[in-house]
């Protein structure tokens, strides 16, 4: 075995090729030693370690020549590194050949485990010891994870920012375990690099994915500041539907044609959201046009009948029958009503009082041109007498125009359904609700 200074000296770093090594830094002219004794010693060293096969030692003006075999490439190297401490030497060429067989490279691999096995058996205690510290932090860490949970669960409403707040508190513990665990090692600037590399890859994370975080942020805020609820009939982004599912990448609508609709969280946020089930009541309105000839007051009476009498329409705020225009053909009145949009469709009411104004305006004596077929003289039309043929026997001009035909007066006929909301309608819908694992509209 090679004693504790030979082991030192097969450390040492050789230069990459041997006719790259390093000449001395002063070349005596006149050397102590001669070329015969600087060869002599080498070669005795050499043969001594038993390290090298026909090991030659050849000096030529103070350069020393080595030949021979060795089995690994550190004895090389130290055989180098020999030669060149040697007084007396200028320059040495190494050309020992490092024996590569099966033999020697298992024999060298068989070194190097176990060596590695005995670093292992030696650092054994603190291997133990890392792990219970990391073990140790993970469960404080889950630890203070379920006491921010419990305290924070009354202040925080939203169950996504709860988890997120209660993560940002855990995750130090954690991070302190490892950063001790890296101290212990003795791996400090390593410790200091993991700590101050999260916000680096924080920020890499960031920009690689910032749509994905986008998304993630938005639903936090909207999870925050709950623009809407589940069930809400609401417009966003140019989508009307029932709000179905609110998760950490996109808004899930119903449509009213009974079609799912994704939305990305971020064009929600950034978006004008319309929410028509926030107020239960709601402002319609629709118009009219009556002819010049007809009493405007009698028929802002009969709308105004209509509207007191459907069961739709709600008392406060009363409803209003307004003249809007005086159009070419027509005065045109325009109809505002309040309903429960909760309880009530606005389609279906819209029709209903539609068909019910046009029954109470002709009933009334009100007439209803078309403007597209109504013709007005303003100076009277010019009559002009002609011969009027005899009227077949038996048949007499009738004195008054024919009664329009009979319609149905109901607040809803079976057509129009019973007036109900499109959110009670669609509450049955069949179907999968895309992404409904995680809904951050359900409280706790």
């Amino acid at each position: 075995m090679p004693s504790a200074g030979v082991a030192q000296i097969l450390e040492t770093p050789e230069p990459a090729s041997p006719e790259s090594a390093p000449l001395a830094q002063q070349v005596e002219v006149v050397p102590e030693a001669s070329d015969e004794q600087i060869a002599a010693r080498l070669r005795d060293i050499l043969e001594a370690t038993e390290w090298y096969e026909a090991p030659q030692v050849r000096v030529t003006d103070g350069v020393v020549f080595l030949d021979g075999t060795s089995n690994s490439q550190a004895r090389r190297n130290w055989a180098g590194n020999l030669a060149e401490n040697t007084q007396g030497v200028v320059a040495v060429v190494n050309r020992i050949v490092v024996d590569a067989d099966v033999g020697s490279t298992f024999g060298r691999a068989w070194e190097e485990s176990a060596g590695l096995a005995q670093q292992a058996i030696g650092a054994w205690p603190l291997v133990v010891l890392a792990a219970l510290v990391i073990a140790v932090a993970w469960l404080i860490s889950i630890l203070v994870l379920r006491v921010a949970r419990h305290v924070l669960i009354g202040r925080i409403q939203s169950p996504l920012l709860l988890n997120v707040v209660a993560r940002a508190i855990s995750i130090p513990i954690f991070l302190l375990g490892i950063y001790f665990v890296l101290r212990v090692a003795g791996l400090t600037q390593l410790a200091l690099t993991v700590l101050g590399g999260t916000g680096l890859i924080g920020i890499i994370i960031g920009f690689a994915f910032r749509d994905i975080a986008e998304n993630f942020l938005a639903s936090l805020l909207l999870s925050i500041r709950n623009p809407f609820a589940g069930g809400d009939l609401i417009e966003v982004a140019g989508h009307t539907g029932i709000v179905q599912n609110l998760n950490t990448r996109s808004t899930v609508l119903l449509t009213l044609d009974g079609n799912h609709v994704q939305i990305p969280n971020a064009t929600v946020f950034k978006s004008t959201i319309k929410n028509y089930s926030s107020i239960p009541s709601r402002r319609a309105e629709f118009m009219v046009g009556i002819g010049y000839d007809s009493s405007v007051s009698l028929a802002q009476r009969l709308i105004g009948e209509v509207l007191n009498k459907h069961p739709a329409v709600l008392v406060q705020p009363e409803p209003l029958v307004l003249v809007d225009q005086l159009g070419d053909a027509t005065i045109n009145l325009r109809i505002f009503y309040w309903f429960d949009s909760v309880a009530y469709s606005p389609a279906k009411i819209n029709s209903a009082l539609l068909r019910q104004t046009k029954n109470a305006l002709l009933q009334g004596g009100i007439e209803m041109p078309d403007p597209a077929r109504e013709v007005v003289f303003p100076k009277g039309v010019p009559i002009v007498q002609m011969d009027a043929a005899p009227a077949p026997t038996g048949q007499t001009k009738p004195a008054h125009p024919a009664p329009p035909p009979h319609e149905e007066s109901s607040d809803a006929t079976a057509e129009e359904g019973d007036l109900s909301s499109e959110s009670k309608s669609m509450e049955h819908t069949e179907g999968r609700v895309p992404e409904s694992e995680i809904n951050l509209l359900n409280r706790r």
